[in-house]
């Protein structure tokens, strides 16, 4: 499988497209989005287990990416801004869904956790539609989209732990970020994000079948 670019994949700023986007050019800025727009829609879906619930979150983090591209200081890179952009977005879709906040300090499952948290029966979880597409992910975890009914435990998985657990969880063992990396991108600690990666490892080990 081929692996997408790394979380170190820093754009320019002499890229033209990134300056005519900060400019106001909104051709800019999709021709600037596009090659990544598969990749962060497939971080939605396992994000959020529905595809709908991706096309929303995908939409809305676009939004805030075009919005905000003003505070990109390229300090990372832009696919790594927009990581940090679109997780967010997901996360807020997510703690619209709770009747409870998200836990500040990306805690153990809450077991009476409404539809769509860590406690919930995943009935409702739907395939990413012709698998997820090629070279999106990367890191151990990759082995998870060998075989599609291996991805979907694996997605299922994920919607059993706290949102916080998930984007980690994600972050790390899919798209090979650091935990320091992680911790900026959700602004808490490294040491949260170590904990979360833990408690999400051992969960989604007990649920996802071996390859």
């Amino acid at each position: 499988m081929t692996r997408p670019p790394g979380p170190g994949s820093v754009t320019s700023a002499r890229e033209p497209d990134l300056v005519l986007a900060r400019n106001g050019d909104q051709d800019a800025f999709t021709r600037l989005v596009r090659p990544l727009r598969p990749e962060l829609h497939a971080h939605c879906y396992r994000l959020l287990g529905s595809t709908h619930d991706a096309d929303d979150a995908i939409q809305e983090a676009m939004l805030r990416a075009w919005r905000g591209l003003s505070r990109f200081e390229e300090r990372a890179s832009l696919r790594s801004w927009l990581y940090t952009v679109t997780t967010r977005a997901c996360l807020d879709q997510l703690a619209g869904r709770r009747r409870r906040a998200l836990p500040v300090d990306l805690g153990p499952a809450n077991t009476n956790a409404t539809p769509g948290s860590s406690g919930a029966e995943v009935a409702w979880l739907e395939p990413y539609p012709h698998g997820v597409p090629e070279g999106v992910a990367s890191g151990p975890e990759a082995r998870y989209d060998q075989r599609e009914a291996v991805e979907l435990a694996f997605v299922a998985a994920l919607q059993h732990l706290p949102g916080n657990q998930r984007a980690a969880l994600l972050l790390v063992e899919v798209l090979g970020y650091s935990a320091a990396e992680v911790a900026s991108m959700m602004g808490t600690s490294t040491a949260s994000v170590n904990s979360a990666l833990q408690r999400a490892r051992l969960a989604v080990s007990t649920r996802v079948p071996p390859v």
